[in-house]
């Protein structure tokens, strides 16, 4: 059984390639059964992801398969299949195995070591699996990649350090005021990036979700998407005297927050601290804002040092996990292998003791009448001759069913005996005519 990925990404593929290869739920179980329809595909999962689509097949012939992945694209994109190929990369046995398990890793996400591809990889199994594309290949691979998705996270810590500028303003007030359960927060602006902050800090526990911004109506809108409340943007101040944490990204020209207004806010406050995140470009805090006794301000540049050096932490983290990535795909490459040859070396077996039965028997009929102890040392005989022909090629085959190459061992082997290996056919040996020895 050979395994094989065709895929298109945010590297290989601008988002109108990608938009088009792309696979929705509804659509997937259609799709399924329209790549398992082609007769040369064993077993199939598809990944269909806003940065991603990959459709990993396993086939018994892998050039034949490849064709039936780039047809189906082809046809269920309508994008001519020559366009398809200058766009999809392309990864075959190992290789293959290699890729699910970095990708399940957050190894090739667009932000390095994510978490959420885990959970889309997970998904794109189990609908695979429900509506019965995969075997028991397919399984163990995407059972295993899970599991060394998981692995990587648990022992390389490679999502526990936040590389956006939204989720490292998080685990800055993380930092400051511990656990955020309970806290409030008061946002100035109704732009995406303050939206992309409340979302990680609601997410982190944070209860109380305050918009203020010049325009009401915006405002509301992005309250409600957190259960928050809008509030005039003539009352910022007054909210201020209650609010745990401040995030400001609006696109005024000038400073929203003024230090005297800050100062008696926390006059008010009465020693309880307040978090302030600058967000905005140019800055809506006034800097000698942070000057205040019980104010920590953090402005854009803050945020980006924490994410620069974040990054170096995942970067120093993705050499740990590619190393255990290594290490699972050494013993899948066992497994793998001998489930390929372990049909191929039933069949020599029953070939060899095929052979064994029907001379024995002709031998002993022209023996005529036996010992039950000469017939058994002529029964030992056969067997220890057959056993010790086959004993080489059978431990060969073993030892390359561990590299690479092992599928080529195997078909080699069940062409030079003419096996019939149940699910597997070889690839035939063009003989010319004018030709005594075969050409392969």
């Amino acid at each position: 059984m050979l395994i094989a990925v065709v895929g298109v990404n945010h590297r290989t593929a601008p988002v109108e390639v990608r938009e088009k290869l792309s696979f929705t739920g509804p659509t997937m179980k259609g799709a399924l059964k329209r790549l398992n329809s082609y007769p040369v595909i064993e077993s199939c999962v598809i990944l269909s992801t806003c940065n991603r689509t990959e459709i990993y097949a396993a086939s018994l012939e892998m050039d034949e398969g490849l064709n039936a992945i780039w047809d189906f694209l082809s046809r269920w994109s309508g994008v001519d299949i020559s366009e398809i190929k200058n766009y999809t990369y392309c990864h075959t046995l190992y290789d293959t195995i290699r890729h699910i398990f970095r990708v399940a890793s957050g190894l090739d996400s667009m932000l390095l070591g994510e978490t959420q591809i885990l959970g889309q990889v997970k998904t794109a199994y189990q609908l695979a699996a429900e509506y019965g594309s995969t075997n028991r290949v397919m399984n163990t691979l995407f059972q295993l990649a899970l599991t060394v998705g998981k692995r990587v996270r648990n022992e390389t810590g490679i999502d526990q350090n936040a590389v956006s500028i939204s989720y490292a303003a998080v685990e800055l007030a993380r930092q400051h005021l511990g656990n955020l359960a309970g806290r409030s927060v008061l946002i100035i602006g109704a732009g995406k990036m303050s939206e992309l902050t409340a979302k990680h800090l609601v997410d982190n526990g944070v209860s109380g979700v305050i918009v203020s911004n010049r325009s009401f109506d915006r405002a509301e809108v992005l309250a409600a998407q957190f259960g928050g409340r809008a509030v005039k943007f003539n009352e910022l101040y007054k909210h201020m005297e209650t609010a745990d944490i401040v995030i400001s990204c609006t696109a005024a020209a000038r400073c929203v927050v003024r230090y005297e207004e800050m100062e008696r806010v926390m006059n008010l406050r009465r020693g309880k601290k307040i978090f302030m995140i600058d967000i905005a470009m140019p800055r809506d805090i006034e800097t000698e804002v942070g000057n205040l006794e019980g104010i920590s301000l953090y402005d854009i540049d803050d945020l980006k040092n924490v994410v620069d050096q974040n990054l170096a932490e995942r970067k120093r983290a993705a050499n740990k996990a590619e190393k255990i990535i290594e290490e699972e795909l050494e013993e899948f490459m066992k497994w793998h292998g001998t489930q390929f040859v372990v049909p191929t070396i039933s069949a020599l077996k029953k070939w060899g003791d095929g052979i064994k039965q029907k001379e024995l028997h002709r031998a002993l009929n022209r023996l005529g009448e036996l010992s039950e102890h000469d017939r058994k040392v002529v029964c030992s005989l056969a067997n220890s001759i057959v056993n010790q022909i086959l004993h080489t090629p059978v431990a060969q085959l073993k030892k390359y069913a561990l590299t690479v190459e092992g599928h080529l061992y195997t078909e080699i082997l069940q062409n030079l005996f003419d096996l019939e290996v149940p699910g597997q056919k070889p690839k035939k040996i063009f003989v010319p005519e004018n030709e005594e020895e075969p050409i392969a």
